[in-house]
């Protein structure tokens, strides 16, 4: 862990100004709802509109000439594979997403406008992961994943360097949890630097990949249902590195309804005026939920992204889907 500590130190200081340090900023509705003192961290507002941007650009960031020369590529179906676009355009890198043919249209058209060239896949997210990593191979490319790199890890641990920075002494940090590397990179600097924060991991009740492998002991396969939450969405790798990180770093879990992240994702909209994607209202359903221990504390509620599909969005808030 503290060699992951000094890699995140170390992208905490080399990947200014490209990637942006993002607001943690006071909720005032919030906080006086929950009684406590709820602070958002706004990684939505990072480019790309998610998380994702800071791992990209780490791990581009340390690529030789050689391996930027021949390219790269990275295999999601939105956040990762905007982010890798991106990264990739402004270090002057060839970039490839493979992406399942039933991605939303306006996610592929997005990595398209970054700059990345986009190959549709047969099947479902595994399908263009398995393609992803075997066209690197055999074309000598480097393939970029969303989480089981440590590299990756480091950049997106990035984010909880600037909230020790902005608000040193918080009680909690709130986090949505997929692959585990957000969660990963930000507990990592929570235990060097506040080691009294609890770092408390949020899934949705429908896709609990990491969380059954962390009650197991062991990564296995999990049967997952339709989320709002399709950013962590997903299966984890076996031998993932994140996995004994999670182990290392997680002090809580805490699983949240359907239900309950699309009154988080309404909430914030009518307190904060944010838009916010499924994920990121994980985090703040687990941070209303468990708000009465937290009484008069000071919490984060990390936002880690806002890219939804606005039919989705909608349908989501609207008022006749809150029972």
């Amino acid at each position: 862990m503290n060699s992951l500590f000094d890699e995140i130190v170390s992208a905490h200081q080399q990947l200014r100004p490209q990637v942006r340090v993002t607001p943690l900023e006071r909720s005032v509705l919030l906080s006086q709802q929950l009684g406590c003192e709820l602070y958002l961290k706004c990684d939505h507002l990072q480019h790309t509109g998610s998380f994702k941007f800071r791992g990209a650009s780490n791990k581009l960031r340390l690529l030789s000439d050689e391996q930027r020369q021949q390219g790269v590529i990275a295999a999601s179906t939105g956040n990762h594979g905007q982010a890798v676009a991106l990264a990739s355009q402004l270090m002057g890198v060839n970039a490839t997403v493979y992406a399942p043919a039933t991605a939303a249209a306006i996610k592929l058209e997005t990595i398209r406008a970054l700059g990345g060239q986009v190959e549709l896949i047969a099947g479902d997210a595994l399908n263009a992961e398995l393609a992803g990593e075997q066209a690197a191979r055999e074309q000598h490319k480097t393939y970029i994943s969303p989480y089981n790199d440590l590299q990756v890890v480091a950049g997106q641990g990035t984010c909880g360097m600037e909230m020790v920075e902005q608000q040193p002494d918080l009680d909690a940090v709130f986090v949505a949890v997929g692959g585990g590397g957000y969660i990963a990179g930000i507990g990592t600097v929570m235990k060097q630097l506040s080691p009294k924060t609890q770092v408390i991991a949020c899934w949705p009740e429908n896709a609990t990949s990491m969380y059954s492998a962390l009650e197991a002991g062991y990564i296995h396969p999990v049967e997952e249902q339709e989320t709002l939450s399709d950013g962590t969405a997903g299966g984890v790798e076996p031998g993932a590195i994140t996995f004994p990180l999670c182990q290392q770093v997680i002090d809580r879990k805490v699983l949240v309804s359907e239900q309950e992240i699309k009154q988080a994702m309404r909430m914030i909209a009518a307190s904060d005026r944010w838009i916010i994607e499924g994920a990121a209202g994980v985090a703040l359903a687990a941070a209303c939920k468990l708000a009465p221990e937290f009484q008069g504390k000071k919490v984060a509620v990390v936002l880690c992204g806002k890219n939804i599909v606005l039919e989705k969005y909608l349908k989501a808030v609207s008022a006749e889907n809150q029972q």
